[in-house]
């Protein structure tokens, strides 16, 4: 039977995570099971147009859980749910404008892989013996402008960054027992290098409860810090001084971590 454990929700001053635990169940050709979660980023650009960019990647995310419990995805085709999604809220009697970057992880447990879909600047990580094996390609038409799905007013379209679904980058790979999946909003990558998460996770000696709970909230409060502080040279601001930007500190911004750890699966 499929199952997912979710251990806790808990939303800190610009920063949430949530603590999930995939099971990994031995092969069975009598049952098909897949496990997903994802994440999304409105863009904050629409706020000053009047529009909670929290609204679009909201719905667009809550439609994408409704078709997975509704089995109507393929586990090795997760840009068909993100597609499905998005159709659907193009279609809306009542137009919902905003922007968002998404990624969805998909666990699919009678192949033992990993399918994911990431359009724009979230991104997911997959560790493995205190080591990156697998990460996402961050997308970005040109500094601080990620890919995206867009919903624009009508005169507004064609000047409105909008890309397909279609454009976000797909990988499938095998994953380990043990191995640990973080998926998360550029509020995480924009001010914690991969060093300093690896150092956090390192400190998650098991699968338990209390050792995953701590160390995603260890993981969202230090970047939470870490993007309010002024001199710190942040992965953010050493971008931005690649494309030529006198900038320093951390990015102040939402904070979405997802941390996960495939085990063994259990009745």
């Amino acid at each position: 039977m499929c199952s997912v454990k979710v251990l806790r929700l808990r939303e800190l001053p610009k920063a949430l995570f949530l603590v999930l635990e995939l099971e990994f169940e031995p092969r069975s050709d009598s049952e098909a099971c897949a496990l997903a979660h994802w994440v999304a980023d409105g863009v904050g650009g629409w706020r000053d147009y009047g529009v909670d960019p929290s609204q679009f990647s909201g719905t667009l995310m809550r439609t994408c859980e409704r078709l997975v419990k509704e089995g109507r995805f393929v586990p090795s085709n997760p840009i068909g749910i993100l597609t499905t999604s998005y159709c659907e809220l193009l279609q809306n009697k009542v137009p919902l404008l905003g922007s968002s970057t998404a990624c969805i992880v998909v666990l699919d447990r009678t192949s033992h892989r990993l399918h994911t879909a990431n359009l724009g600047d979230s991104g997911f990580l997959v560790v493995r013996g205190g080591e990156v094996v697998h990460r996402s390609d961050e997308q970005q038409h040109y500094f601080n402008t990620p890919f995206q799905l867009s919903i624009a007013p009508p005169e507004a379209e064609g000047v409105v960054l909008s890309d397909s679904p279609d454009a976000a980058d797909s990988t499938s790979f095998d994953v380990q027992l043990g191995d640990i999946i973080l998926t998360a909003t550029d509020g995480l990558f924009d001010n914690m290098p991969d060093y300093m998460i690896l150092q956090e996770l390192k400190k998650l000696k098991n699968s338990n409860y209390e050792s995953i709970q701590q160390t995603a909230r260890s993981i969202a409060e230090q970047a939470h810090e870490l993007a309010y502080d002024p001199n710190y040279m942040s992965p953010f601001a050493q971008f931005a001084c690649d494309n030529g930007l006198n900038v320093r500190g951390g990015k102040p911004d939402d904070i979405t971590v997802l941390l996960s750890i495939v085990a063994e699966y259990t009745d």
